[in-house]
Parts: structure tokens; sequence; C-alpha cells
């Protein structure tokens, strides 16, 4: 479903730059955070929405609103966690250390 995967990507980009701002250490920048947080909700969205087909929604083509709030959290962790991941690589390339 379309509305999905526009949920996860959009609560990965809020997700990125939540993270980016709680830690410094690992912030790519507005732009920076928005689009790894983004691909990291989009991707690790449709994982999670893989292993629980409960997140896919009704089957009726219906909006069901308890899929989309697991969508958002789903797309919005693994956007902070891809994130997050991005900036320990870039720190670990320019050998910046981290607290």
């Amino acid at each position: 479903m379309l509305t999905n995967l526009i949920v996860q990507i959009v609560a990965g980009a809020l997700g990125g730059n939540a993270l980016g701002s709680l830690l410094k250490d690992f912030n790519l920048g507005t732009v920076g955070n928005m689009v790894a947080g983004a691909v990291g909700g989009g991707v690790g969205g449709q994982i999670l929405q893989a292993a629980i087909p409960a997140l896919a929604g009704a089957a009726g083509g219906g909006v069901d609103i308890g899929s989309l709030i697991g969508n958002a959290v789903g797309g919005g962790a693994t956007g902070a966690i891809a994130t997050l991941l991005v900036g320990l690589i870039k720190n670990m390339m320019s050998g910046h250390q981290t607290r």
C-alpha cells in the first residue's frame, strides 16, 4: 500500500532529524538527517511490514488507523537507527572520536 510507504518515509525523516538533534556527534545536518532517516524509514518500515503482517492494514483497501500508527512508529525508529548508523560510519571515516 502506497500510503504505508509514504507514512514510513515521512516518519523516518522525522526520526532521523530527531536523532540528529539529540545526538550532536551523529548529526548529518538537516538534509542529511532527513535523507538517511527517510531511506531508513522506508526500507526498515517495509521489512517490519513483511515481518508483522498486521502493519499492512485492512485487506478491504480502507484506511486502518492502527496500521498507520504502527508504520509511523516503525518508520520513525528505523529512520533514527539508519541516521545513527550513517553518522557512526561518517565519524569512523573521518577519524572523529565519539564520546
